[in-house]
């Protein structure tokens, strides 16, 4: 169920990128009509602050690298931003960096290798399950405390100009609950980190893990420095924007 080599090359370029909506409410007030940065701006951002962006500025980014790399590719969702990639046997493989999925996973039913079996090692904490139907993929989650859930992924390609105007559509939507979302590495396995609407935790193997509250927006900055090296001032001053929305 693994991807190929190639597609991976691409993948493992994000293993350090977080998914936050953070950046999205920091460049609100900075842009001017057009809310979704182009791939880059994005880049000079990564190498000024080190953010990245929500599902669709990962998406975007992730697209780039794989043309680059010779691997067709194309988006999906329009709601929650996703991409498909194929390999050279046409093989499709769901990509989804917005949910921090640690790999890819084949989503085709009659490809040799595919499996409807529980399978570790795609997603942190959790054991999932693929089952295509039609042109739909439901992917099944299973947490270490017994609970599940799932979540449908429509697997058609989208048109670009559709999915850019969903793009430009989320960029404009600003939730009052600040989201960051981070792979960590954790002795053997790697977890979860999220931190969402001024609480954070861990999400492992063994269970989940409720971080200690912090008290100020410093804490809140450094706690978060910590876990993805953004720049202090950024989040001092997107988290600010975060509070202000409260009022």
């Amino acid at each position: 169920m693994k991807a190929t080599d190639e597609i991976l090359s691409v993948w493992k370029k994000f293993d350090e990128f977080p998914m936050e909506t953070l950046t999205k409410a920091w460049y609100y007030g900075k842009a001017g009509s057009k809310k979704q940065r182009d791939l880059s701006l994005m880049k000079e951002h990564k190498e000024q602050y080190g953010i990245t962006g929500n599902c669709f500025d990962l998406s975007i980014w992730l697209l780039d690298e794989f043309a680059k790399g010779g691997i067709d590719a194309y988006p999906i969702g329009v709601d929650h931003a996703a991409v498909i990639a194929l390999d050279e046997s046409g093989r499709r493989y769901l990509c989804d960096l917005g949910d921090q999925w640690l790999n890819p996973i084949l989503i085709d039913a009659n490809a040799q290798d595919f499996t409807t079996e529980k399978l570790k090692g795609f997603f942190p904490a959790a054991e999932i399950k693929v089952e295509p139907d039609g042109d739909d993929v439901k992917i099944t989650y299973y947490r270490p405390n017994g609970k599940w859930s799932a979540q449908i992924y429509q697997t058609i390609p989208i048109d670009r100009t559709l999915f850019m105007a969903a793009a430009e559509q989320s960029q404009n939507t600003i939730k009052r609950e600040p989201l960051l979302e981070k792979r960590i590495e954790l002795g053997n396995e790697t977890a979860h980190w999220e931190f969402y609407n001024w609480k954070s935790f861990l999400s492992t193997n063994s269970g989940l893990f409720d971080d200690l509250d912090a008290e100020t927006i410093d804490e809140w900055a450094d706690r978060i420095h910590q876990k993805t090296a953004y720049d202090r001032d950024f989040l001092l001053e997107t988290l600010m924007i975060y509070k202000k929305m409260e009022k």
